[in-house]
């Protein structure tokens, strides 16, 4: 028989984890899913300087100030990769593994996952000279040459830190101004080893000896191509969301999920909350705002 509970979160990043510490303080019995690591993306962040209230702080070190606060109060976080939701009275959360569990109410907090660099060998080269987590590969890079993809705050933070162990860093943007917090930007024109190039586009690796030896790239005006010496890639060129088992009617045409203010979805007792929802802005702040707001919105539907 399956196990039941009040409310079945999906994601232990900051929103499920939010909305984990709600709802548990409201005595609803928790169950949280997470497939990837505790805190999401937080623990693959090397700082974060835009959360209220802390001035600096590694992404490591918050995720998992939230994990232990989101279980603080009762609530149950364990492994797996939900496959399926089957709606009806109560929901039914089915895992990867065949394990099944029921809630009154389901809050998706997937997130989202980064978009993989589209170049011919990209997939085999992937942990072995393409990484998309500075924090996890940068240490594997100490004293050699990276290049970075992508022009905005994950892109340019990401600089900064493998800029205290490599050797060099090349950011290779197609426009000519970052899409960043001006902070930022300033501190990556301001450092010596980070060189900016603009107006290029990844054409092809360079491969000598099985391994990457640097990234031809190709100016968008001119068509004119170039050879970027390096032994490591960090594409930073988007984000997809992580929905592939939610009900498509739910969905909007990129795969995200449409949420009301309240986080509610139309399918009754399914909530969103997080990067994984329809919204302007994907920040820690604003998906722990989207978390506490869906979990409050559950507690009254369960009242009804």
């Amino acid at each position: 028989m399956s196990e039941r509970y009040d409310v079945i979160i999906v994601g232990a990043g900051p929103a499920g984890l939010t909305a984990a510490i709600y709802a548990s303080r409201a005595n609803l019995s928790v169950l949280i899913i997470e497939s990837g690591v505790n805190g999401g993306k937080l623990s693959k962040t090397y700082e974060i300087e835009n959360y209220p209230g802390i001035k600096s702080i590694s992404g490591l070190e918050l995720a998992n100030q939230l994990t232990e606060h989101g279980q603080k109060f009762g609530a149950k976080l364990i492994a797996g990769e939900v496959k399926k939701i089957e709606d009806g009275q109560t929901k039914k959360v089915i895992l990867a593994n065949g394990q099944d569990y029921e809630a009154r109410a389901v809050i998706i907090a997937t997130g989202t996952k980064e978009r993989a660099l589209a170049l011919e060998h990209a997939d085999e080269f992937t942990g072995r000279g393409i990484s998309y987590c500075a924090v996890c590969d940068g240490f594997f890079y100490r004293n050699k040459e990276i290049v970075i993809i992508g022009g905005g705050n994950s892109a340019l933070e990401e600089a900064l830190y493998l800029a205290s162990l490599a050797k060099k860093v090349t950011i290779v943007i197609r426009r000519d101004v970052f899409r960043a917090d001006a902070s930022v930007i300033d501190r990556v024109k301001a450092n010596e080893k980070i060189e900016i190039i603009t107006k290029h586009v990844p054409e092809a690796l360079v491969i000598e000896d099985d391994r990457i030896a640097g990234l031809k790239i190709r100016n968008v005006e001119t068509d004119e191509q170039t050879v970027v010496p390096c032994k490591g890639i960090f594409p930073y060129i988007g984000a997809d969301p992580c929905t592939d088992f939610v009900d498509e009617s739910i969905l909007d045409e990129k795969g995200y999920i449409k949420a009301g203010p309240d986080m509610s979805t139309a399918i009754k007792g399914i909530y969103g909350a997080g990067d994984c929802i329809v919204k302007d802005l994907r920040q820690v702040v604003t998906a722990c705002n989207d978390g506490a707001i869906a979990a409050n919105s559950i507690i009254k539907y369960l009242k009804d």
